[in-house]
């Protein structure tokens, strides 16, 4: 079946976020005296939201007295050094160019916060992708469908000829709620290995390879 609208992901999809996550989050843990974490850590720590992230990356999470100090200082840090090391991954600004030449409607859906992913839409892939949603009040962050469903009403299509893309189990788990298929990338935070063993069956190599599949 050939889909006309396409769903991404951000973290680990589009882009490679990881160093600048990992940068933020020890100079948050630094900053109290905790242990730092190593990049395979924070890899390993995200996908379901930077609260999350630092839930795990704090000794004893949410029940540390210091952890919402801890937050703070990362989100106070990681607004203003979001784009330090993040890029788009090569390869994945030429295929948006060309699925948008080829008329197919594009959104991001995002479990970091709003405020980030607004800033990285309107540096990397506004003239590509229309909408990019990110967590905000009142909407469920992914696996839940919610920030699909949004996007989908706002691109105007339905799940029928929408695909969504991404890199990780949530991923998965949000497209199979959302009642869409989902391609998983290979170049992203997760490995084919964990992907196959949390129901993966659309693999994508390169970007390049997302054109011949969404046609």
């Amino acid at each position: 079946m050939k889909y006309n609208n396409i769903i991404w992901d951000l973290d680990g999809t589009l882009m490679n976020t990881l160093e600048d996550l990992a940068d933020a989050t020890n100079f948050a843990l630094q900053a109290f005296d905790m242990p730092e974490r190593t990049i395979d850590e924070i890899r390993q720590f995200v996908g379901n939201g930077v609260r999350t992230l630092i839930i795990r990356a704090v000794p004893d999470g949410e029940d540390n007295p210091r952890f919402e100090e801890v937050f703070a200082k990362f989100k106070e840090y990681y607004m203003i050094h979001c784009q330090d090391h993040t890029d788009l991954y090569p390869g994945i600004a030429d295929t948006l160019q060309e699925l948008h030449k080829k008329g197919f409607r594009m959104a991001v859906v995002s479990n970091k916060i709003q405020e980030g992913v607004s800033e990285l839409h309107e540096k990397f892939f506004k003239d590509t992708i229309a909408i990019a949603i990110g967590e905000r009040p009142n909407v469920q962050r992914k696996p839940a469908p919610d920030m699909v469903h949004i996007a989908m009403k706002e691109l105007g299509c339905t799940a029928e000829d929408t695909i969504y893309i991404g890199d990780s189990d949530v991923d998965i788990m949000t497209a199979k709620n959302s009642r869409i298929p989902c391609i998983s990338v290979l170049w992203g935070f997760r490995d084919k290995e964990f992907l196959l063993a949390n129901g993966a069956e659309n693999f994508a190599a390169v970007p390049a390879d997302i054109l011949t599949m969404v046609e």
